[in-house]
């Protein structure tokens, strides 16, 4: 509301940092509020006339990179705010910078739909030469990523004084595409995957006195229903769930697309964390991968990769160190087909079958069976130099409990 933004605006200018008043609402921790950067993913509900939207506002600084992968992979659609300042812009999307990379990320982790806002164009008095070069510059990179630039549409937008948010800048007369409300409103809810078993990665747990346990995240597919039995993967602890909820209200049940928070009966918050995948027990059951086969595509690797390189893999909401136990064969990435058996090496630019072994406990799943779980990226080197889809996992049976 406009008195929590005043009080906001007010703090901003007494850190010098007046133009962040808007990202206060959303950026609750001291130390992002001193450095002006989101650190953790914060979830805000908002509703327009034709529909409800949950905000994931992920960090965009390096540093943080990790939350962020941990807030793209439970998007439907990306928001891209481009920085349209003298220099700012250019940064951003320069080999170091931070633009390329988050492309990538997203559309490796599974969100296809994108909408670009130019923002600060009040800092370049709205021109459109600025505005045209920016979307020539990002349109060409992200077509290069696989997203659609027909239905990627680019606003120019100020967040400062509002323009083109939610109703029309007369201040870029030359700009006829939709306003930031009405992209978001064109965007095509995705086909929710009802039917097959549950599937919910932990963003956060909590342990909450006179409560419990308490789990937060997204379910990807399935339906959850208090009084379910449940199994969290790796650790393979069971518990039942007592009572859902999402944005402060209470849930009968919670269905795909849904971020929510759970109270999970019988389970200590020591034995779950952000990674671990909540399943139904009675329905395929989540398990722990033992090791997982999977296509990967090096992207920017300065050296060669061999077997026993082992970087962070980054699944859904988990990052581990997983090993390249064995490169199976090299080929070719576009049509599939092997071009080398068991190579010995691989750099930028090859594709290749490996087995991966994950270091510490870890859930994954095939992609063919879930989308959602089964593709990842790697990171290395403070950059992403790979991304993969699983093939398929060989799970780790948990020992049966005596009779």
């Amino acid at each position: 509301d406009k008195g929590t933004i005043d009080k906001f605006e007010k703090e901003s200018s007494e850190k010098g940092k007046a133009s962040f008043k808007y990202a206060w609402a959303l950026d609750k921790l001291k130390a992002e509020r001193e450095r002006g950067i989101t650190i953790e993913i914060a979830l805000r509900k908002f509703e327009t006339a034709n529909a409800i939207f949950t905000i994931i506002d992920a960090p965009g600084h390096r540093d943080f990179i990790k939350n962020m992968i941990t807030g793209a992979s439970q998007a439907d659609a990306a928001l891209m705010m481009i920085d349209a300042g003298v220099g700012a812009f250019e940064a951003g999307v320069s080999k170091d910078g931070q633009t390329r990379e988050h492309a990538l990320l997203a559309y490796t982790l599974g969100v296809k739909h994108m909408i670009v806002c130019c923002n600060k164009m009040d800092s370049v008095n709205f021109k459109q030469e600025r505005f045209d070069e920016i979307v020539r510059t990002v349109r060409s990179y992200i077509a290069k990523v696989g997203f659609s630039t027909e239905t990627t549409p680019f606003i120019p937008i100020s967040g400062w004084s509002g323009d083109n948010m939610i109703e029309r800048s007369d201040k870029t007369a030359w700009y006829k595409g939709p306003t930031l409300i009405e992209a978001l409103e064109n965007l095509e809810e995705p086909k929710r995957p009802i039917q097959k078993p549950l599937r919910l990665p932990l963003q956060d747990v909590y342990k909450i006195g006179g409560v419990g346990t308490v789990a937060v995240g997204r379910v990807e597919t399935g339906v959850m229903k208090a009084g379910d039995p449940v199994t969290f993967a790796p650790s393979g602890v069971t518990g039942e769930i007592e009572s859902i909820e999402m944005h402060h209200e209470r849930l009968a049940q919670a269905v795909p697309g849904n971020t929510v928070g759970f109270n999970v009966k019988g389970v200590a918050a020591k034995d779950i964390a952000r990674g671990s995948v909540c399943s139904n027990s009675q329905q395929d059951p989540a398990k722990a991968a033992d090791t997982f086969t999977a296509q990967v595509i090096i992207l920017n690797h300065p050296g060669q990769i061999q077997a026993g390189y082992a970087p962070v893999v980054d699944c859904h909401t988990d990052h581990i160190a997983c090993k390249f136990e064995t490169l199976k064969t090299k080929v070719d990435r576009r049509s599939g087909k092997l071009l080398e058996a068991e190579p010995k090496s691989l750099k930028a630019g090859d594709a290749a079958i490996v087995v991966m072994r994950p270091m510490k406990p870890m859930c994954v799943e095939p992609f063919t069976e879930y989308p959602e779980l089964g593709r990842f990226a790697v990171r290395d080197i403070r950059q992403t130099v790979a991304v993969g889809v699983i093939k398929e996992v060989a799970k780790k049976e948990l020992p049966r409990p005596p009779a």
